[in-house]
């Protein structure tokens, strides 16, 4: 059974609906920064869903380097996060104030 590209297309949209208001409600940065990998995952998994329908294989090697993007991204982030939080003793992002000295 094939699954139209509308059900990818739904649910990519869901996940990234899902992402927006996790970065747009919380203020946890550890939920902030898992909500932006979801939006990110959500992108990719539309490019997919329209490189599918195409037959095309440029839509897999644009989410391979988005993937790889991601991952450093979130080494990078998940360091800046603890790096915050030694420093500041809390990931609340209401709490910071690195502006004001």
């Amino acid at each position: 059974m094939i699954v139209p590209i509308e059900h990818y297309l739904i649910l990519s949209a869901l996940l990234f609906t899902i992402g927006a208001a996790g970065v747009i409600i919380s203020r946890n940065l550890i939920i902030m920064f898992m909500s932006i990998e979801l939006m990110l995952n959500a992108a990719n998994l539309a490019i997919i869903a329209f490189s599918r329908l195409h037959n095309l294989m440029d839509g897999h090697v644009m989410v391979f380097i988005v993937m790889t993007v991601a991952a450093a991204e979130a080494a990078v982030g998940l360091a800046i996060i603890i790096m915050i939080f030694r420093k500041r003793e809390t990931i609340n992002a209401d709490k910071f104030n690195f502006m004001k000295r």
